[in-house]
């Protein structure tokens, strides 16, 4: 995977025109949609505002579904197939919104279906040009910037992998140039790899090379300076390809600090406005939640009561971000002494610990609601890792790699591993995995896409017990 930034220019003004394309593809086709059932194109003002509502939500819900972040990730099919759930999507947010206002009965079904076919039409035909454009400017030579790769190692070759892969960039890779290329293969993914010329001013000229990319291990700098002082008189784009494949890395990042160039090799998203952005997110969610389900509290809480004798809340400590302890909340399941010989251990299918209340509270996840008191304490996020206890903690942060990585954020009631089936006795190095790939992506709109599939895939697991 190529690092962040080093084809952000084109990804950017790439998904700037989808953006545009499917707020016009949208429109267009609601406009004939109308058409098509009323031989007309002057349409009443309830139509023109479902388009223009249509027209809004197109870039949020889409960008819910990574639609525009996974043009470079993913493949022409599978973009297709993305795009068409987004769609799928955004129809049922606008027919949502005309039940929740009542208005459904003032449009035509017909229209509705026909807008939907139409603008998944539109939106598919575009995609299909799009391609084949830039596959044809390619193949022309109009949209290519022409590269050259110095050392064909385990990094270079890496990197020509990727950018190989992302061929819509417009990258091109002449070839890869090494001191000892006599040792290496003739060619790297399709790209011949050569000796390094003596004179490669003189190359960069006759080859009309538009950019060098840099692929020497940390232990060369001797020979990134040397490539540098030979190029001093070239304007040509020069960029250095950092060796970090095989550092552990999270979230990483080149910024500067006090005017140096740093690379963050773990870091956390809830830093600046991220953190502010997941702190009103927590709160705001969490307690209208809370308000929502006083019924349910009050109804939980009895039957924990009724079902034996102890607190209707369990307390357990465990560790959250940072490192730092906390007191989290459940509805108690078990009995209070259920513990007292066993010590603390995993909760196993098949067991009898739990009440025949807490057995049911467990499988439906309701046992985890009071988690939403330790978000308005900001102890906790909806969204993140399950915490731990300390006992386990202790015992894991050495066997699992990468396990303390995890707290780089909040704790969550819900994550990325849960809603993909990743909880209870399940392997812990795939739950991490899991983990690590929600604190690398973190957004606004994951978290909501997260909170969305966990009504569906979270709430009730085969798993949870």
């Amino acid at each position: 995977m190529l690092p962040r930034g080093l084809l952000k220019e084109y990804s950017r003004l790439l998904a700037l025109v989808l953006r545009g394309f499917d707020i016009f593809a949208i429109t267009i086709a609601g406009l004939a949609a109308y058409n098509l059932k009323f031989s007309t194109w002057d349409l009443p003002a309830n139509y023109i505002n479902a388009l223009l509502i249509g027209a809004i939500l197109t870039p949020l819900i889409f960008g819910f579904f990574e639609i525009y972040a996974s043009i470079r990730a993913k493949g022409f099919w599978q973009h297709l197939g993305n795009l068409l759930q987004a769609m799928f999507g955004l129809l049922i947010a606008l027919a949502g919104l005309a039940f929740l206002t009542k208005s459904g009965n003032h449009f035509s079904r017909g229209w509705f279906l026909a807008w939907g076919i139409f603008s998944v039409s539109l939106l598919f035909l575009f995609r299909g040009f799009m391609f084949g454009m830039l596959r044809f400017m390619r193949a022309k030579g109009w949209n290519e910037r022409r590269v050259i790769i110095l050392g064909s190692g385990e990094l270079g070759m890496r990197f020509a992998a990727s950018v190989q892969q992302a061929m819509w960039t417009g990258y091109r890779i002449v070839a890869l140039f090494d001191d000892d290329a006599a040792a290496s293969d003739a060619n790297i993914q399709d790209i011949p790899v050569l000796i390094t010329p003596a004179q490669l001013d003189d190359y960069l000229r006759q080859h009309a090379i538009d950019e060098v990319w840099l692929a020497f291990p940390f232990s060369a700098e001797e020979k990134v300076k040397h490539v540098l002082h030979e190029l001093r008189h070239q304007t040509i784009t020069t960029r250095l390809l950092l060796d970090v494949f095989g550092l552990d890395l999270l979230h990483c990042s080149i910024n500067k600090l006090a005017g140096f160039p740093v690379l963050n090799v773990r870091s956390s998203p809830m830093i600046g406005g991220n953190r502010l952005v997941k702190a009103c997110e927590d709160r705001l969610l969490a307690a209208l939640i809370l308000l929502l389900t006083v019924p349910l509290f009050i109804v939980i809480a009895a039957a924990v009561k009724w079902s034996s004798k102890g607190p209707v809340f369990y307390r357990q400590k465990r560790i959250s971000w940072n490192g730092k302890e906390f007191d989290m909340l459940k509805f108690r399941t078990m009995p209070v002494d259920a513990e007292a010989s066993t010590g603390p251990v995993w909760a196993k299918p098949g067991e009898q610990r739990a009440t025949k209340v807490g057995a049911f509270l467990r499988k439906t996840s309701l046992d985890e609601f009071p988690q939403f008191i330790n978000v308005l304490r900001g102890e906790m996020s909806i969204v993140g890792p399950r915490p731990e206890r300390l006992i386990f903690v202790e015992e894991f942060k050495d066997k699992i790699p990468g396990y303390m990585q995890k707290h780089l954020v909040k704790a969550g009631i819900t994550g990325w591993a849960q809603i993909n089936g990743w909880r209870g006795n399940t392997s812990l190095e795939k739950r991490i995995e899991y983990d690590l790939f929600y604190i690398e992506n973190w957004s606004f709109f994951f978290d909501m896409k997260i909170i969305f599939l966990t009504v569906f895939r979270g709430l009730v697991n085969k798993n949870a017990y």
